[in-house]
This record gives structure tokens, sequence and C-alpha cells, in this order.
């Protein structure tokens, strides 16, 4: 199955692709928000088509303690609203520390602060995909929302 992976910010929208064997997931690339969400939903969405994505999986930032404060209740609600732009599936999935993540790997190799904040969000998307997938290959519990 080839997902995009999805993930939200206020000022870039990072996007990530899996192969089409649903195994593998790579950084796409990395949006800037538009000033409409509307815009930033059809762009999305035709990157799904573009891509022939059977499925979006949209970073979910739930606190470090696993509850769900305000940033992934907005997470959600945009999710369920992008649901009804792209005509595939859209799932949410826990995205906790992705972009830390990022940024570390960004960092081991010897990528400047500047460029980091190029490619942080697409990497993140990357990291969060890659981790649905994993855990959807075992089977393991929390492979969505």
């Amino acid at each position: 199955m080839r997902a995009l992976g999805i993930d939200l910010g206020s000022k870039r929208i990072g996007i990530a692709v899996s192969d089409r064997s649903g195994t593998i997931a790579s950084p796409l690339l990395v949006l800037q928000r538009s000033g409409s969400v509307r815009r930033d939903h059809e762009a999305i969405r035709a990157l799904a088509v573009e891509e022939e994505a059977e499925m979006l999986v949209v970073g979910l930032p739930l606190n470090m303690n696993g509850s769900s404060g305000p940033a992934a209740q907005a997470a959600i609600k945009e999710a369920e609203a992008l649901a009804t732009v792209v005509g595939v599936p859209v799932i949410t999935f826990d995205e906790r520390r992705t972009t830390v993540t990022a940024d570390r790997a960004l960092m081991e190799a010897n990528i400047s602060a500047r460029d980091r904040r190029k490619y942080v969000d697409k990497v993140a998307a990357a990291i969060l995909l890659q981790h649905w997938l994993d855990s959807r290959a075992s089977g393991s519990g929390n492979a969505g929302r």
C-alpha cells in the first residue's frame, strides 16, 4: 500500500511517501502554508493523486504522557477536514519526537542549521510514516486512529 505521511505545522507541512510495497518511507517535499487551509488541502490532494497514494497518515502530536492536548485536537480536526478533500482514507498516528529525531539526524549529517529548516519537516514526515509502516508490519496496536 502506497501512503503519504503528513507532518502538519503552522508554517510548513512535511510530506513523505512510501514505496509501493508499503515498506520504506522517504521524504518527499515541504509545502509552505499558503494562508488558506483549503488551498493547502488541495495541494495535498494533488500530491496524493500524483503519487497514487491509497492512504494518508497524519502526525498526531500527543503529549509526552500520551494524552491529547490542544495541538493533537487541532491535528485531528485538520485530518478530518483533509479526509473530505483527498478521496482516500486519512488516519492519525502518534508523532511524538519525530521532529527532534529528524533534527538530530540532520545535525549528525553535518547539515547547517539554515539548511536543516528546509528539510526537517519532510524528514519528520518520513520518520512518522516509517513508524506507521513498521507498526503495520509488526501487527502492533496503535497502527492509527
